[in-house]
């Protein structure tokens, strides 16, 4: 990609992945559709079972060859957010509410100015994250002692100097819970 063509990025994305969008310019003109997946460094998205194009695929090892349908991204300039209450393509706005969290809202002409909601596939996270601690995490009995009195003004560097020489002792002797 070109300086030219990485300057026209759009960098602040308002259409996610799992939204209900229109198509509004190309060969399924009208029809609506959810956003399978966002392709940001093109500014392309790709619509669940639109804009349906052939590919010859050649035979390799392991796959079968032949001429398959498959979905083609499109521009994202040819797609709108379905108005959740209208049901017409609409602009895509920012709003804060009073407890200070950003909502996305339809606006434009014929929009109703309602909340967009953010969609349910993306609060589902791909790999979940891990409970168990691993071999470089910090043990809890570390993470939990106190370091600093407040009342007396004590720690700082002798309190760190130990804490620096229990994790040393942790990680070249083994790490046990009795040695702390």
């Amino acid at each position: 990609m070109g300086w030219k063509a990485a300057q026209k990025l759009i960098h602040h994305w308002k259409i996610l992945r799992g939204d209900n969008v229109m198509i509004i310019r190309g060969k399924d003109r009208g029809e609506t559709g959810t956003i399978k997946r966002v392709i940001r460094s093109q500014n392309r998205v790709i619509v669940e079972g639109k804009n349906l194009v052939k590919k010859h695929i050649k035979q390799g090892q392991g796959h079968e060859g032949g001429i398959f349908t498959v979905e083609a991204p499109l521009h994202v300039s040819n797609v709108q957010i379905v108005d959740p209450v209208t049901n017409q393509p609409c602009k895509v706005g920012i709003r804060y509410q009073e407890d200070g969290s950003k909502v996305r809202v339809s606006r434009g002409i014929g929009a109703s100015g309602s909340i967009i909601p953010r969609p349910e596939l993306l609060k589902i996270r791909a790999t979940p994250r891990p409970t168990i601690a691993g071999p470089k995490d910090t043990p809890m009995e570390l993470v939990l002692e106190k370091t600093f009195d407040a009342k007396t003004g004590k720690g700082g560097s002798e309190v760190l100097w130990s804490l620096l020489q229990k994790i040393f002792l942790c990680f070249f002797v083994g790490f046990s819970t009795n040695s702390l």
